[in-house]
């Protein structure tokens, strides 16, 4: 059994954040679908508005500092990453785009995202494809099918509120976990084969 990483960016501002919230609903969701696959799982979930002033210093400077240089470490370790923002002016957040503006895209480069936003109205959910979805894509992740947005509405308990909710979260975890899965395994570990001696000595005719 191997153990797989996921990071969980929510760019939430206010405490109680119902970015942090949905991010909470969607990282339990994954780490259930990947152990349902018989993966151990270690998440890391980054509050964003914590990092703050290192995401601008970074912006400035081009050194990461403080908490944001093991951030983006384990960002570029992760086997899959979860990223949450709620709508300003019908876009994500700058906060959230001031982070993945510091963010290698080399780091990114094929890695499974799941894209997910919350607003006031369910008028904004199309930010998933006009604002989020090409961005990830510029950075050559793989972001999965079901993109999650959660409107006011939808946090209720009635039918047509939280259960439809709930049924994009277990979807969309479902597909990062297939993903993550596969990631994992497309990795190649240099020692775990090393060229045996006998190939080597080949080589020089011996």
């Amino acid at each position: 059994m191997s153990t797989r990483t996921l990071v969980t960016v929510t760019a939430g501002l206010s405490t109680p954040s119902s970015t942090r919230l949905l991010a909470d609903r969607l990282t339990a969701a994954a780490e259930r679908e990947l152990r349902a696959r018989g993966e151990e799982v270690e998440v890391r979930v980054v509050e964003l508005r914590d990092l703050a002033h290192d995401i601008m210093n970074a912006m400035v400077t081009g050194v990461p500092t403080g908490e944001l240089r093991s951030v983006l470490d384990d960002l570029a370790r992760a086997d899959g990453v979860i990223a949450v923002t709620p709508v300003f002016n019908a876009s994500y957040s700058g906060l959230f785009k001031s982070f993945f503006d510091v963010v290698d895209t080399e780091a990114m480069d094929g890695k499974p995202v799941l894209a997910a936003a919350t607003g006031g109205s369910p008028r904004h959910s199309l930010v998933l494809e006009h604002a989020l979805r090409p961005m990830f894509s510029y950075t050559r992740s793989v972001v999965v099918p079901t993109a999650v947005y959660a409107a006011s509405e939808d946090w209720g308990a009635g039918d047509s509120g939280g259960r439809e909710l709930g049924e994009r979260i277990d979807r969309a975890a479902r597909q990062l976990a297939a993903l993550a899965v596969e990631h994992v395994a497309d990795r190649v570990d240099p020692y775990e084969e090393p060229t045996s001696f006998s190939d080597l000595m080949s080589g020089l005719g011996v």
